[in-house]
């Protein structure tokens, strides 16, 4: 087993402080896409966790999106929970809140806090699967977990 880069290595750190005892997998091939992450994961689609940015139009705050990979987000329900109108973050935004670049974008660890919320589509599945920090890092986690390390709202999203 190869040994992870130092940015999935540190998620894998991140985790392990949160008490939990998850492993991040880096695979060779991209796991940048949902459908990627999930034809490595041996998953459903909908296991897919993907974390969205969007912006706060009038704030300008970051507002954290954890979809489900078969879901589109509703841009116009996103903006009620946040009580502003939001957009979809550009790279530059993404990278400096979170400290990583889209396609690998954990649902943890990220450079600033912010106001999240959780797809309730995930409910139904015992586990899901989360980018880790790179375009080919992943890892398998309790779907309630995912609640419990980010402080997010499970929400309807689609």
């Amino acid at each position: 087993m190869q040994p992870l880069s130092p940015t999935a290595q540190k998620i894998q750190d991140l985790l392990g402080s949160l008490g939990y005892n998850y492993s991040v997998i880096e695979h060779t091939e991209s796991t940048r896409t949902a459908q990627e992450a999930a034809d490595r994961a041996g998953c459903e689609l909908g296991q897919i966790v993907k974390s969205l940015i969007f912006r706060g139009k009038t704030s300008g705050k970051p507002i954290l999106v954890l979809t489900s990979g078969a879901n589109r987000v509703d841009e116009k329900r996103i903006s009620e929970y946040a009580g502003e109108s939001v957009s979809r973050a550009d790279a530059d935004f993404v990278r400096s809140v979170t400290g990583y670049a889209i396609g690998g974008v954990p649902p943890i660890g990220h450079t600033e806090k912010m106001e999240t919320y959780i797809d309730e589509d995930f409910l139904p599945y015992p586990t899901i699967w989360a980018a880790a920090g790179t375009p080919n890092a992943i890892f398998e986690l309790n779907t309630e977990d995912l609640q419990k390390m980010t402080g997010g709202r499970i929400a309807m999203i689609k």
